[in-house]
Parts: structure tokens; C-alpha cells; sequence
């Protein structure tokens, strides 16, 4: 045999073989690096969900006979939007809605939790005469059904006072439902929503109970103090 010829031959395919073995070293290595780069350029951060503030109401609230956008609520939501918070903003309000109607429906606005929750209700029920115990009475199981569901949600009441049409005794002792129920549910209160607005006629509409968009304007200056600092 002639191993002088056979010999290079064996020297040649180990050489070869070397060079497979550190081919697919070099090409594992290439894979896994590969697989940790794209695995760290597609990682995605989550957006944070955006809080919410409800407004809860009536007509008022809803921007009766205005766009809902020029509401406080809306007004709110703009201003909001220029500072740059990410906070969505919810119009709950519903014409002609008293605290029982309210009450009836407030489930429904709480399947997501509210990050603030203002309370502006009552108004039509002073203007019906309700009995003064019923809308205390449903005021405080609104805030108690809020509270009971969401113990984190911040509340605000909003402060009504309703003309001397069903006597006076009525129209005074209305007034101080707001602070009471606010003092025994600590609960924020805003003395008076209409501050400014109602008895205007230049800022409410012919009815002389709903503000023109001027008249918003002026509730939104009211309000925004208290939304402000709990942003």
C-alpha cells in the first residue's frame, strides 16, 4: 500500500471537516445574535391607559341646546388635551334626569372605573318640588354605589340653588343639602355650579336655565379649579 498518496488525502478531509465544524460554529453564533437583536428591536412598551373624569348630570351637564363640545365637559376635555394629561372625558348627562332617575341609572356609566367622578344632580328635582329627604337621600346612594364599586375613585359634588318658586323655605333649605351631604360623605364639594351664570339672561339661554355657550364658559372656570389639581 502506498501510503505516501494517502496520507495528504486523510490531512485534506480533516481539514475540510475543521472547517465545517467552525463554518456552523460561526453561522450558530450569527443565529442566536440575530435572534437577540430582532428580539430587542420588536419589544413594544405598552401605551398607558388613558384615566377617566365622568360627569354625571343632567341637562346641564349634557349642554342642553349647544354643542356638546362647547359644554363644561367638553370645554374640560380641550383643556385637558393643551396640557398634554392623558385623561379621557365622559358626558353623562341626561336632560330632564333627577337623583332617582340618576340613581336607576348609574350602573351602566360604572362598568369601567372612574378616576373622578362629578356629581351634578338635583336641579330638576327643586324645580319639581321633590321632597328635600328623597334627593338627599338618592345623592348619598349615588355617592355610596361609586364609593362601594370603586373605594379609589375621587368624588366631586357639584353645589345646585334653584329660584324661590316652590317658597322660600324650600329654596334654603335646598341650598344646604350640597355642603351637608359633602360634609358627611367627604366628598369634594363645588359651592355652587352656576356661580355667576344663573339669573343672567346675556349667558342663559331665552328658557333663563340653561347656559349659552358664554354661560359654559364661565361653569368651566367654576369647576376646572377642583379638576385641576387631581390631575
Amino acid at each position: 500500500m502506498n501510503y505516501s498518496k494517502q496520507l495528504p488525502r486523510a490531512i485534506l478531509a480533516l481539514i475540510i471537516l475543521s472547517m465545517g465544524f467552525f463554518s456552523c460554529g460561526e453561522s450558530e453564533t450569527k443565529k442566536n445574535n440575530l435572534s437577540e437583536t430582532s428580539t430587542e428591536s420588536t419589544e413594544i412598551v405598552p401605551e398607558e391607559k388613558a384615566k377617566t373624569i365622568l360627569f354625571f348630570g343632567n341637562s346641564l351637564t349634557a349642554g342642553y341646546g349647544i354643542d356638546q363640545e362647547d359644554s363644561f365637559s367638553g370645554l374640560t376635555q380641550k383643556r385637558i388635551d393643551s396640557l398634554g394629561y392623558n385623561y379621557r372625558v365622559i358626558n353623562g348627562g341626561l336632560s330632564g334626569e333627577t337623583t332617582a332617575g340618576g340613581l336607576s341609572r348609574l350602573d351602566w356609566f360604572l362598568e369601567d372605573r372612574p378616576d373622578i367622578f362629578v356629581l351634578e344632580l338635583g336641579g330638576n328635582d327643586g324645580l319639581r318640588g321633590i321632597q328635600l329627604s328623597e334627593t338627599r337621600r338618592n345623592l348619598e346612594g349615588i355617592i355610596d354605589k361609586v364609593r362601594e364599586k370603586y373605594p379609589e375613585t375621587i368624588i366631586i359634588l357639584a353645589g345646585m340653588q334653584i329660584p324661590p318658586n316652590m317658597g322660600q323655605e324650600y329654596t334654603e333649605e335646598f341650598k344646604t343639602i350640597y355642603p351637608e351631604v359633602a360634609r358627611e360623605k367627604n366628598v369634594t364639594l363645588i359651592p355652587f355650579l352656576l356661580e355667576g351664570v344663573a339669573g343672567n339672561p346675556e349667558l342663559n339661554l331665552p328658557d333663563g336655565i340653561h347656559p349659552t355657550e358664554e354661560g359654559h364658559k364661565i361653569v368651566f372656570e367654576t369647576i376646572w379649579p377642583f379638576i385641576e389639581k387631581l390631575l
